[in-house]
């Protein structure tokens, strides 16, 4: 860290807000390393469209497209509850899912299912099928297309937060 040297004879208006800037910088560099979460977002969606497509034709449903659209939104709320390190379908800047959605310029009827915890995207969609909200959800015949993201914890690689948004 180094030292400003300010006489008082010096000071005046721009020297006074420099050495507060340095003085900020400093202390924002002597605070600790904050673990930010990490995105899986990229062709997670993709990697689901096999596993999607069994549990909606095993109820006489036509498969669900992937749509990059859908899974930014699901990356956005993975994201939110992973720096939050709690679940919930409103974001903590007070959007609720329908806003949210208005947000990433998705249209139309919608849904989400969330999840926390260490397990693979197998585990996951077992578990929201043993769900009735989250199997609901996944079964509507109204939706054609969906979003899967999840991101890590920062602190606990192992651990995953999930979200599936369903979209016509």
């Amino acid at each position: 860290m180094s030292i400003i040297d300010i006489r008082p004879d010096q000071l005046n208006r721009r020297s006074l807000l420099t050495a507060a800037g340095l003085a900020a910088l400093a202390g924002i560099a002597a605070c600790s390393t904050v673990t930010v979460p990490t995105g899986e977002g990229a062709g997670v969606s993709s990697s689901a469209t096999a596993t999607l497509a069994g549990i909606r034709s095993s109820a006489g449903l036509p498969a669900l497209t992937p749509d990059t659209q859908l899974e930014q939104a699901a990356l956005q709320q993975a994201g939110y509850m992973a720096s939050r390190e709690r679940m919930s379908h409103t974001t903590g800047w007070g959007k609720d899912f329908a806003s949210r959605m208005k947000g990433n310029g998705v249209r139309g009827a919608a849904a989400e299912n969330i999840a926390e915890g260490r397990f693979d995207q197998q585990k996951l969609f077992d578990i929201w099928m043993h769900s009735a909200g989250h199997r609901r959800n996944m079964l509507d015949p109204d939706f054609s297309r969906f979003g899967l993201a999840y991101v890590r914890d920062g602190r606990d690689p192992a651990l995953r937060y999930w979200a599936l948004v369903l979209g016509r």
